[in-house]
């Protein structure tokens, strides 16, 4: 599937502070929008500035740090949370409005009428402040298509210069954003955004396919963080589009600050990062099975899609468990200056899988089985 242009809104300072284990100070804050400029998002989100003064003062110190992302915020639709964003000097807003059935009964109580009547005066109060403005439809995926292409509609009557679909619970499947995205594709020209939770686990999938069908922008944050499971992780998603296109990925950001960017977050928020996380987890470039050693021996594409050094990391081949194979003990042995027989080569390897069975070898423990066989 050939994908649109697209750019990245990392909402970590946002939808981040909304995770349970978050609790950011402000020099927690200053410290992640650092990392995520040097990284290359093209927008940092931040915590509504309507949301407490805390939030407000923590919005208007990111913007005076004179970074190269633009830094926007989300907030209600509504005039009074729109000038508090206009007075902490963010660049952009994006606002919301629930619009499928059950949260319109069970959050403001609007039918999509009203919803259209009320968002006029905060998109053009937020319009002649000079942000850039973008209008959700919270909880998209259970709203009915006639009501979000109405709602679209006339928000880009209004002049917003993009259009949110939020999977805000995580029901989506990649099939039904890919058309529903298609759909208002057609009926909106104004740039599209993508939010997806990942409930269900589809996430990174549905925002992939959010691009295909002609999405502009995806919101993601470091390590998925976010309410409840959390939304497109940042590392997922560049992963997924890295192998699509790893020359305009490896031009655009800088790959290799992705470990130290989510090491940071997970200090902050004291999580740990998974051991199978995208590219960074700890065990993400080990390779341990005989087959794979042997074909990872002569070609390291053939078990991996993403090379680790185009995000500054190494791989780990596994020689010394009961799994490994001849191939893998001559590469190892031949590094070492040795030279073994076929022979001597099976019986060297059965050995170390027997030593193996009572618990997976050290490099250091098969240099001295290797050394040990030849001054037998």
């Amino acid at each position: 599937m050939a994908t649109q242009p697209w750019k990245l809104i990392d909402t970590t300072l946002r939808e981040g502070e909304q995770f349970s284990k978050a609790s950011f100070r402000t020099e927690d804050k200053v410290e992640i929008a650092r990392a995520l400029d040097t990284f290359g998002v093209e927008y940092v989100e931040v915590t509504s500035p309507a949301a407490s003064p805390q939030s407000q003062r923590d919005a208007a110190a990111i913007v005076k740090l004179g970074l190269g992302a633009r830094i926007i915020s989300h907030t209600r639709c509504v005039v009074d949370d729109v000038k508090a964003a206009v007075d902490s000097g963010v660049r952009g807003l994006g606002l919301l409005f629930a619009t499928s059935r059950i949260l319109r009964e069970s959050s403001h109580g609007k039918s999509i009428q009203q919803i259209i009547d009320a968002m006029g005066p905060p998109i053009e109060y937020a319009l002649r402040a000079g942000l850039e403005v973008r209008f959700s439809a919270e909880d998209t995926f259970r709203s009915e298509t006639a009501d979000l292409i109405a709602v679209y509609q006339a928000a880009e009557r209004l002049g917003v210069h993009r259009v949110g679909l939020a999977d805000t619970v995580g029901i989506a499947t990649p099939r039904q954003v890919y058309v529903l995205v298609r759909e208002v594709r057609r009926a909106v020209a104004c740039d599209i955004g993508f939010h997806g939770h990942n409930d269900t686990g589809c996430a990174i999938a549905n925002a992939f396919d959010a691009i295909g069908a002609g999405a502009t922008h995806v919101d993601v944050s470091v390590l998925g963080i976010g309410e409840r499971v959390g939304i497109t992780p940042l590392g997922g998603f560049v992963a997924r589009m890295f192998s699509l296109d790893p020359q305009g990925v490896g031009e655009r950001y800088r790959l290799g600050q992705l470990r130290e960017l989510e090491r940071l977050v997970a200090r902050v928020t004291g999580v740990e990062i998974p051991f199978n996380n995208y590219v960074t987890g700890e065990t993400a470039y080990s390779h341990k099975a005989g087959m794979h050693l042997k074909a990872m021996m002569a070609n390291p594409g053939s078990y991996e899609i993403i090379p680790p050094e185009a995000f500054g990391l190494a791989r780990k081949l596994i020689l010394g468990s009961r799994l490994t194979g001849r191939a893998a003990i001559a590469y190892r042995a031949r590094e070492m200056g040795i030279t073994f027989g076929e022979r001597e080569l099976k019986d060297i390897t059965h050995r170390i899988k027997a030593l193996a069975d009572a618990g997976e070898l050290s490099e250091e423990q098969i240099d001295k089985v290797l050394r040990e066989w030849v001054t037998a």
